[in-house]
């Protein structure tokens, strides 16, 4: 995987800002897994692929412990649907893990997934701040859809920023994990 050094990436063209990263101080919560995660992703921060099916995002932010300290090298995993609503249940389409940089700084290009079923659009993710940390599962959510006050799994503390660009939609999150 080629490495790329997100402490000094800028938003996606069109962007209004920097990405910049902030610490809320509060704990990430935990949601459920669901039942379409995958073990073994492979290590990759574009999970867009040319003729997946949905608009184009990028999310942005950082790992943080408890202590709003940058975590640096942080494992995230991502799955997602695509557009449409859609898993890839037999491949790797829109799942994958990286690792943050040593600013604690973390880039995914991905697509806005779809709703299905009672779902409301989110992306699920499982992070750890090191090798011997416990792993939180959680989801990201978008704000101000409709479709977030029928999930019973919808968190408001979980949405991200989100912006419009010209390429598509910019999203920032950062997560403050517990150092357990």
């Amino acid at each position: 995987m080629e490495t790329m050094n997100v402490t000094e990436l800028t938003a996606p063209k069109g962007a209004t800002s920097r990405v910049s990263p902030r610490c809320s101080g509060t704990l990430t919560h935990a949601i459920a897994e669901g039942p379409y995660y995958k073990p073994g992703s492979p290590e990759k921060d574009m999970l867009y692929e040319e003729g997946v099916p949905g608009e184009r995002l990028t999310v942005t932010g950082c790992v943080f412990d408890a202590g709003c300290r940058p975590a640096a090298h942080a494992w995230l995993d991502f799955w997602q649907a695509n557009g449409q609503g859609r898993y890839d249940n037999a491949g790797y389409t829109l799942r994958g893990h990286q690792y943050t940089d040593a600013s604690g700084r973390f880039i995914l290009e991905t697509v806005v997934p779809g709703r299905y079923g009672w779902r409301t659009p989110h992306i699920h993710v499982k992070l750890r701040l090191n090798d011997n940390s416990s792993v939180l599962t959680t989801q990201l959510f978008f704000p101000e859809l409709p479709s977030n006050q029928g999930d019973f799994l919808f968190d408001e503390t979980q949405v991200v920023e989100l912006e419009k660009t010209p390429g598509g939609k910019l999203a920032r999150f950062s997560f403050v994990l517990d150092t357990g």
